[in-house]
């Protein structure tokens, strides 16, 4: 395994046991993603660079721009907890009620 290979792939697990084991509040589980979906965008980038082909070069702006729109839909969720519910604690939302 390449360092490069080592750095992207411990990237990506270091943001997927803090998304399972530090879920308090709804921030860090969003930056637990973002950074989930960066390492993912790196090593994605990397690979199309590798493999010098223009059918591959679309792939990462494409994971990227999903990337985007994760996370603008997360800030909008965390300012509409905020408000209606005083706080982004993930305890705290319990989606039976209304």
């Amino acid at each position: 395994m390449t360092p490069v290979h080592f750095s992207f792939t411990s990237a990506f697990i270091l943001g997927l046991m803090g998304l399972a084991f530090h879920r308090t509040h709804l921030l860090s589980a969003l930056l637990c993603l973002e950074g989930m979906m960066l390492s993912l965008f790196i090593a994605l980038a990397l690979w199309a660079l590798q493999f010098e082909s223009t059918v591959f070069s679309t792939a990462p702006m494409l994971l990227l721009t999903f990337s985007a729109c994760e996370a603008s839909t997360g800030l909008a969720l965390l300012v509409a907890t905020a408000r209606t519910h005083g706080t982004d604690r993930l305890q705290n939302l319990n989606l039976l009620q209304c």
